[in-house]
């Protein structure tokens, strides 16, 4: 088992869905990141917050033994966001950014971190990013996740960043911006192009696409169930596609894709396994993390999780998969 360090945004958000509203809760990419992990390895944590940061939202991830010693407090306010979904719940509608002390944020990696084989870089500057790596020995993994304002507003420095990469993990319409190829098969070329030897595509209530460079991607044993598509159809790609589980109510979509990326990262830290078989696995376990993860508003469905359940979804997620004994 290998620990994982993280490092985003940890903030405070204002969220109104159709199905109901919080004013103020805990959030934030590194948040959401570090509690799904935190089922499956240890996590690291590097974010900055204000001196209105609330103790009971520090114990909430003092509770799930996130290290934060990381966890900057800087004078000013903690890092605010205010937003409202329609009925699809794919996208939401900025009301209000407020970046107060991110504005500042410089990442120090304390020392203890430094030698972390794992490392996911959450939604921040592409240089922050580069900053935090520049402070870390060679570390097995890089995972990174980004959005559609640092590669409309700071494309060639994300560039930059992706040369460093292994995993990107992004939504579809970011895959797209980002190649300018509405084609997903051709922006994954583009995509490995730049350095990232894998690709995974979340696309919400669609599922996961993830496409993996043959010649890059590390070696593959074991099997899996679903649908995998290895050379064919796609010359040179290692193909995994995943439904999402099927969900009768959903409360709040923020912090998905920060809790798949959690359950991601946090399964293969936690087998200490890169192999294609084990990338499959994780991003079941990612799936599973974002499905209890909207059932409920900011971290509330995480905090009371068992391990249990993460277990039994998992299997009926597979069993949901599995097509060869129909």
């Amino acid at each position: 088992m290998s620990s994982i360090l993280a490092v985003g945004t940890v903030a405070y958000d204002s969220v109104e869905t159709p199905f109901g509203q919080a004013d103020e809760v805990l959030g934030g990419s590194v948040t959401y990141f570090s509690v799904a992990a935190s089922f499956f390895t240890g996590v690291s944590l590097v974010g900055c917050v204000g001196q209105d940061f609330r103790k009971k939202d520090q114990e909430t991830l003092e509770a799930r033994n996130i290290d934060l010693k990381g966890l900057q407090h800087i004078q000013g306010e903690t890092f605010r966001w205010k937003g409202k979904y329609g009925d699809d719940l794919n996208d939401a509608l900025t009301l209000e950014t407020h970046l107060n002390v991110l504005e500042g944020f410089r990442p120090n990696v304390p020392s203890s971190y430094r030698s972390s084989e794992y490392v996911f870089l959450g939604n921040i500057s592409p240089v922050l990013q580069r900053k935090v790596l520049a402070q870390i020995h060679q570390p097995r993994l890089i995972v990174c996740d980004t959005m559609n304002y640092w590669i409309s507003g700071d494309f060639e420095s994300l560039l930059e960043t992706l040369s460093h990469v292994d995993i990107l993990l992004v939504n579809d319409a970011e895959a797209r911006q980002l190649t300018q190829e509405y084609n997903l098969v051709k922006a994954a070329r583009k995509v490995h192009a730049w350095g990232p030897h894998t690709l995974v595509i979340k696309r919400g209530e669609h599922g996961v696409l993830m496409l993996q460079n043959q010649s890059g991607r590390p070696e593959e044993s074991g099997q899996v169930a679903g649908r995998v598509m290895k050379n064919k159809p796609v010359a040179g790609m290692s193909v995994f596609s995943a439904p999402a589980y099927p969900l009768e109510n959903i409360l709040d979509p923020t912090g998905a894709g920060d809790s798949f990326a959690g359950g991601f990262v946090g399964h293969l830290a936690g087998i200490n396994r890169l192999d294609f078989s084990a990338i499959c696995q994780a991003i079941i376990f990612g799936s599973v993390m974002a499905s209890f993860n909207v059932e409920s508003f900011s971290l509330d469905r995480l905090k009371e999780l068992d391990y249990s359940e993460i277990e039994l979804r998992y299997r009926e997620f597979r069993e949901m998969m599995s097509f060869d004994k129909i």
